[in-house]
């Protein structure tokens, strides 16, 4: 990883809880090769990290993240010729992502813990995508968000296309996307975009992280795991995958703890995931 590259995205563990932050105030977080390759390798590193529990995504500055530089729109309009290595070489595929930005929303989908984006100021284009990767949202009520591919004679390419859809509807993710149109924060949580408005939403990402950590690690990956699975497989495949689930955490050493420090009346002290 170079400096640059190194640098784009922040990364802290604490407590269970892995702190994310884009860093790259001075462009609000704008979107370049290095960012992208930053955020796919600091997604692949926590989700082979046992200790985490729960990652806060967010973005230092003024904004969670403004979308692509502008220098990648100037090329475009200079006649560059678009390719898959456009944004550099990509890593090995993550599932069916093999694209660089596509790997770069859907790596933090693949972790098997809760990711939850802090999303502030400006959420646009690959930005709202970005913020699409992650399991809750929370937004300031006057955050600017927007589907904005369409103002540059683009449609989105970074997974948005096939996320949106699942939390708006298909007719209100084709709105969005078609026309360009800027929502607030509050107008996002009423449409599903955002799971809720926070006036702070980077204090309270941290405090549902934190609440989140401090429960059993294997029945929370566990919960992500089949909450995941809903509408995406079968009613037959996913109540199987409850059994399995079910099958694995009663008796066992977590499981357990929970159960004796509830009655007890004291903090559970649960062991790293498997």
């Amino acid at each position: 990883m170079s400096d640059d590259t190194e640098n784009r995205v922040l990364c802290t563990v604490r407590d269970g809880v892995a702190d994310v932050r884009l860093n790259r105030p001075e462009k609000l977080n704008a979107l370049d090769q290095e960012m992208f390759t930053a955020l796919v390798e600091t997604g692949l590193r926590l989700r082979d990290d046992p200790s985490v529990r729960a990652v806060v995504l967010s973005g230092n500055g003024r904004a969670f993240c403004a979308g692509l530089d502008y220098a990648n729109f100037r090329r475009m309009a200079d006649g560059a010729h678009r390719s898959a290595d456009r944004l550099g070489p990509s890593p090995e595929p993550i599932g069916p992502a093999k694209a660089r930005g596509q790997q770069a929303v859907l790596v933090w989908a693949t972790l098997p813990v809760p990711v939850i984006a802090a999303v502030h100021g400006h959420a646009l284009g690959g930005g709202l995508q970005l913020a699409l990767g992650a399991d809750i949202r929370l937004v300031a009520p006057d955050a600017q968000l927007a589907v904005l591919e369409i103002e540059w004679g683009l449609a989105p390419d970074m997974a948005g296309t096939q996320l949106l859809p699942e939390l708006v509807g298909r007719d209100v993710a084709k709105e969005l996307t078609l026309t360009g149109r800027i929502i607030s924060g509050e107008q996002a949580a009423a449409l599903g975009l955002a799971t809720r408005t926070e006036e702070e939403p980077l204090a309270a990402a941290c405090e549902l992280a934190a609440s989140i950590a401090a429960r059993n690690p294997d029945a929370v990956r566990w919960s992500k795991k089949l909450l995941d699975m809903a509408g995406r497989t079968s009613l037959a495949a996913g109540l199987a995958a409850e059994q399995e689930a079910i099958g694995e955490l009663i008796g066992s050493p977590n499981q357990k703890e929970a159960v004796q420090a509830k009655f007890s009346g004291r903090p559970p002290e649960f062991r790293d995931a498997r």
